[in-house]
């Protein structure tokens, strides 16, 4: 009976730690055990895309045949133009939810972004091949879902510095013995009159 051959995983993996100033890019070819290691500056992603091409190209030429590239980052302060920066450009993207990735709590974790990235990529790794356990996976909106959430976003987000603003006035008024709620008229008049006793005294 002929043995066959363990199938190889002819996938290349992505994992990307984005901060504001570098983007470390850890990558896993097809056969190899360790990750490689891509510094770029944050937002370069002519640098990422050639990263991504070249890294394809040499496993293509050593396979015979087309790989794909499956890659993922944190959802944050980035969005979703990534995503779709990379899908546009023939990668395979997830954005991950940050608080939704297992780790062991009872260990002490060393944290650095090639620490983060590599537990990135083993949790795509791990993702990919099925186990949808490790994480979630966020639905990306499309770019007009995103801009219809915009103006109810930045309506809280008035009410917010309407409420902080109201709170800080009532605790100025406080300190000059203002503990009954006024109109604004009122409340303008009443610290106008002690800004001039204060003055005048």
């Amino acid at each position: 009976m002929p043995l066959t051959s363990p199938v190889v995983d002819s996938t290349i993996y992505l994992a990307l730690e984005l901060s504001r100033s570098t983007w470390l890019a850890a990558m896993r070819l097809p056969g190899a055990t360790k990750s490689v290691l891509h510094r770029i500056a944050a937002g370069d992603t002519a640098a990422l895309l050639a990263v991504i091409t070249t890294q394809r190209a040499r496993v293509e030429a050593r396979l015979g045949a087309p790989v794909a590239v499956v890659s993922c980052f944190e959802a944050g302060r980035d969005g979703f133009w990534l995503h779709r920066l990379l899908l546009a450009n023939g990668v395979n993207n997830h954005v991950v939810e940050p608080t939704s990735i297992l780790v062991n709590r009872r260990a002490r974790r060393a944290k650095t972004d090639r620490l983060d990235a590599e537990g990135l990529l083993r949790v795509l790794a791990a993702y990919h091949r099925g186990d949808y356990q490790v994480c979630s996976v966020l639905h990306v909106p499309s770019p007009a879902e995103e801009d219809a959430k915009r103006p109810h976003r930045e309506r809280e987000h008035l009410v917010q510095e309407r409420v902080r603003i109201e709170n800080r006035i009532e605790a100025l008024l406080a300190t000059q013995g203002i503990q009954k709620r006024h109109s604004e008229t009122a409340i303008v008049a009443l610290l106008d009159g002690r800004s001039r006793r204060l003055t005048d005294g």
